[in-house]
């Protein structure tokens, strides 16, 4: 088939490959406009913008691909579209260009997490699994018909980043498998049960903020999910500090919830039932380490109290 891929960032650069070694006709690349850092004034490309001129792969971007991108990408007459976290919202006459419509790789078992963090969701949840999903694409945001869905069963320590090169990975082996099924005729249309559906929200920085009045359990879940952005972290007396990893001791403890217990090349705290030890940290402006490193140069004090600041949304 004659393909059409849309895609950003680096989660699509296993698909965009897969395709391209495919027996599957890569026609075109449509990637989000450029962006401008602010500290520096530099063009930034996005990952499948660069893949695309590596590879010497024919390229678009669009401010807004439904206004702008209807014609030219009818003259492609190409069978089908490919999207990976493309970043636009595509109208029906976008959906209709192209005879086998649109598929999209979504990185969770639908219906459960549509939406834009699926990922953080299963983990803050302490899924036990997580997939991709290749569908139809419709209006309705991550509602299409399942055609084919993957999975990956965790092993209980792997953070966000881990998972999304997993399911990256996993996506781009699922949409060409998806794409032969779909030429041979062999691809099943699979409708949703909207009923189990479930939704995720737009992350922000301040999500990431820990607060020690939860259960252990739950707190190195958000570790776990917001590792690498939005970053999980605590307010020391010194500064903001990024929380990479932590496990949970189950021994007596007793103390005020938040409270240092220990401060002498460990960091523990005190939870809601059992207690942390903080393992790596990274500071303001500081490459990450393990917490014996950070302490020989920013102590905490013992008996001190890791509070829950309320930040400005």
């Amino acid at each position: 088939m004659r393909v059409i891929f849309l895609g950003t960032p680096d989660f699509g650069i296993p698909a965009l490959k897969n395709i391209l070694n495919s027996n599957h006709e890569l026609v075109a690349v449509v990637s989000q406009p450029d962006r401008v850092n602010a500290r520096n004034n530099k063009v930034i490309y996005s990952p499948v913008k660069q893949f695309a001129i590596d590879n010497n792969l024919l390229l678009y971007q669009f401010e807004n691909i439904s206004k702008e991108g209807v014609n030219i990408l009818l003259s492609l007459n190409a069978d089908i579209m490919v999207t990976a976290a493309y970043g636009q919202i595509l109208s029906r006459e976008i959906l209709d260009i192209c005879p086998y419509g649109v598929i999209n790789i979504h990185a969770s078992i639908l219906p459960k997490y549509r939406g834009s963090s699926p990922i953080q969701a299963a983990l803050l949840n302490g899924d036990d699994e997580i997939g991709v999903t290749i569908m139809q694409t419709e209006l309705e945001v991550d509602a299409g018909d399942i055609i084919k869905i993957m999975k990956y069963p965790l092993k209980g320590y792997e953070n966000a980043g881990e998972c999304f090169d997993i399911l990256s990975n996993l996506g781009g082996k699922a949409v060409v498998e998806a794409l032969d099924e779909i030429v041979e005729g062999r691809a099943k249309y699979i409708k949703q049960d909207h009923s189990k559906a479930t939704f995720t929200k737009k992350l922000k920085k301040q999500d990431g903020q820990l607060n020690f009045a939860s259960n252990a359990n739950s707190i190195i879940n958000q570790i776990r999910a917001f590792s690498p952005w939005p970053s999980a972290y605590i307010f020391t007396s010194r500064e903001r500090l990024i929380v990479h990893k932590a496990n949970i001791i189950k021994n007596d403890v007793s103390g005020k919830i938040g409270e240092v217990l220990v401060s002498q090349n460990e960091l523990i705290i005190k939870c809601k039932d059992y207690a942390l030890s903080i393992e790596e940290v990274q500071g303001e402006g500081a490459k990450r380490m393990d917490i014996a490193s950070y302490l020989r140069g920013k102590p905490i004090e013992k008996g001190s109290v890791i509070t829950y600041v309320l930040e400005s949304k």
